[in-house]
């Protein structure tokens, strides 16, 4: 349902050569007003893709503010909410937490093993967040069930458990703007 923005990926042949550059983490619409962009031009941002707006937030990416306006309103309005403040956050004030929350340091193509992941108990965590439970199975938060993450949309949907502390995948502040009222466009396979 949307791509993502994490700076040029690829070296002068076209090839994936990097797991992100910068700090500018975005999500956008995959199509605005007919513009495109190659999957691999060199000394261009090279487009990721996720299956909706949780993958995303949970990805640590944030909404664009230019082709997705009023949904980098709705989430800086959150986040601003969600640390008390009265005035909303700017963006790179944004990628600056988010950038703190996504890795630890490490280089590479592959970094599943330096995700910063947080502990929560269950209770406490907004529909929307995306949690790796027991089975090591991603798994979005919905409020009465949760499901699986597959390629093709959510899968095996089971009751929310109660009374755990889960790994969560979402980082703080997402969660946090989750909480606070920010509603993320999920794929269809989430109703």
């Amino acid at each position: 349902m949307f791509t993502g923005n994490r700076g040029c990926l690829v070296d002068e042949s076209g090839e994936i050569v990097r797991h992100h550059r910068g700090d500018l983490w975005i999500t956008c619409v995959t199509e605005f007003r007919g513009r495109r962009n190659p999957l691999a031009r060199p000394g261009r941002w090279t487009p990721v893709f996720f299956l909706d707006e949780a993958v995303a937030l949970a990805a640590g990416h944030r909404p664009c503010g230019y082709c997705r306006l009023d949904a980098y309103n709705a989430y800086c309005e959150a986040v601003g909410r969600a640390r008390g403040n009265s005035s909303v956050p700017s963006a790179p004030e944004i990628n600056r937490l988010l950038k703190a929350e996504r890795y630890r340091p490490g280089r590479g193509l592959v970094r599943a093993a330096d995700r910063v992941l947080w502990d929560a108990s269950i209770e406490n965590l907004p529909a929307g967040c995306v949690i790796i439970p027991g089975d090591g199975q991603p798994r979005l938060l919905l409020a009465d069930r949760m499901l699986a993450f597959s390629f093709a949309g959510w899968v095996d949907p089971v009751d929310r458990p109660r009374g755990t502390t889960v790994q969560v995948l979402t980082p703080p502040t997402s969660a946090a703007a989750l909480a606070q009222g920010f509603v993320p466009t999920l794929h269809p396979s989430a109703s």
